[in-house]
């Protein structure tokens, strides 16, 4: 690793991995376009091409966007229609969350090899403490440059590191150091490093608070953090104004909180065209529910209620739950709850969205499972496990329901290089 890669891109060497890390003992890392270098891993052929991962239709939005993408002004959040327009050539894939769940379990599991107290803001970032590590694993860039190293070599990923005496530091650190970079902020050079940033690199600063600020003249941190704090109240508010003169001196008390744990699974599907054929609805819940279910079993998890989202034409969105007397991550069992909510609901305006989502949250290792009279004591979860042990060697798109695949045999919605194809029958659909 050169120097100059360690440090960040065109940053300054004062903040690099030599630094003086004493009393820095919080790292901010934050996996390297986590989606698409997921798909580039397991991609080859795509390394060094612009990739993007989102949903492919005239409604989606852009998830995670390669380096190379960025060049032409791609990025996060952004409608997809206006990355094609940027980027044309650019390679267009469906995201595979189970995919990326996966790597964010093997990722997580480096950080809690290093200590206990890791905090997951998201599947590609997280806080760590290393206070506790000091003693066996080396001072605190030490340990930051050896979790760079074991994810590059383990899971053949990069991220980037911030180590810095706060979170609310080390997550700017680590924003900073991108790409595939480390920067050490010393703990007294912290209004050195901040100061200097736009005012918009602040926690809680949007854009419509960003041009707040700069009408008042307040261009920079250190702009901020100079200004009259009645001046930023009558701005911003009391709250706000506090808040954020605590961030331009660098003060931020929080600790890093391990005890993480996710309330509910879901995923949504937004139609190209708003809909109105229950067929193609009850198509869409079974997708989602299969999706749904694979990321329960990949997060070794399961839960009891089952809720469906519906967004109408008018951007009205309807809710409705149903609690099961035992928890599930069985995707047929969360499409036959989710269809019987849809068919009481059964709005008579065309839909633009629906999603899926499991709540109530348990390990799923020992959770009770209730049968039915009748029910064989192998089914549809044995199924599913060995749909998944496919999917982990050839992708989620190789394996699933049959109602899901198009003319060809293959899924409607994705375009995957092996030709094997193991369709999974489906219930008859309800007159």
């Amino acid at each position: 690793m050169g120097r100059s890669q360690a440090i960040g891109q065109g940053f300054d060497p004062r903040f690099g991995p030599e630094a003086d890390d004493a009393g820095c003992t919080i790292l901010h890392v934050d996996m390297d376009a986590f989606y698409c270098s997921v798909e580039v891993r397991r991609r080859p052929e795509l390394r060094g091409k612009p990739v993007v991962v989102g949903g492919l239709g005239p409604r989606g939005v852009v998830s995670s966007a390669s380096y190379e993408a960025r060049r032409y002004g791609v990025r996060s959040a952004m409608p997809m229609a206006r990355a094609r327009s940027l980027c044309p050539r650019a390679v267009y894939l469906e995201p595979d969350f189970a995919e990326y769940t996966a790597a964010s379990r093997a990722v997580m599991k480096i950080f809690r090899d290093v200590t206990p107290l890791v905090e997951p803001l998201s599947l590609d970032e997280a806080f760590l403490d290393v206070a506790g590590a000091q003693r066996l694993l080396g001072r605190p860039a030490v340990i930051a440059a050896g979790i760079r190293r074991r994810i590059l070599e383990q899971q053949r990923l990069t991220c980037s590191v911030g180590v810095a005496p706060s979170k609310f530091v080390a997550k700017l650190g680590s924003t900073r150091a991108k790409p595939d970079g480390m920067i050490v902020v010393p703990a007294g050079e912290v209004l050195d490093f901040l100061h200097p940033l736009p005012v918009g690199a602040l926690w809680g600063v949007g854009d419509k608070s960003a041009e707040r600020l700069q009408r008042l003249g307040l261009a920079t941190v250190g702009d901020l953090a100079r200004a009259p704090i009645r001046m930023l109240r009558g701005s911003l508010g009391e709250a706000a104004a506090a808040h954020l003169h605590e961030l331009s001196w660098g003060r931020d008390p929080r600790k890093v909180v391990p005890e993480h744990e996710e309330k509910s699974i879901g995923a949504e599907h937004t139609y190209d065209v708003d809909v109105t054929d229950p067929a193609v609805i009850r198509r869409s819940l079974l997708g989602l529910s299969e999706k749904v279910g694979a990321r329960l079993r990949a997060a070794g998890v399961a839960g009891r209620t089952i809720t469906i989202k519906v967004r109408l034409d008018d951007f009205r969105t309807v809710n409705r739950s149903r609690t099961l007397p035992a928890t599930t991550d069985v995707a047929r069992e969360i499409f036959e709850m989710s269809w019987s909510l849809f068919e009481a609901l059964r709005p008579a305006d065309p839909i633009r969205l629906v999603g899926v989502r499991v709540e109530g949250l348990t390990a799923a290792a020992g959770a009770p499972r209730q049968l039915t009279l009748g029910e064989p004591e192998r089914g549809w979860r044995e199924a599913e496990a060995a749909a998944d042990a496919v999917a982990a060697r050839f992708g989620r798109s190789v394996v699933g329901p049959a109602s899901l695949l198009g003319r060809s045999g293959r899924r409607v919605t994705e375009n995957h290089p092996h030709s094997t194809v193991v369709p999974l029958s489906d219930p008859p659909t309800p007159s």
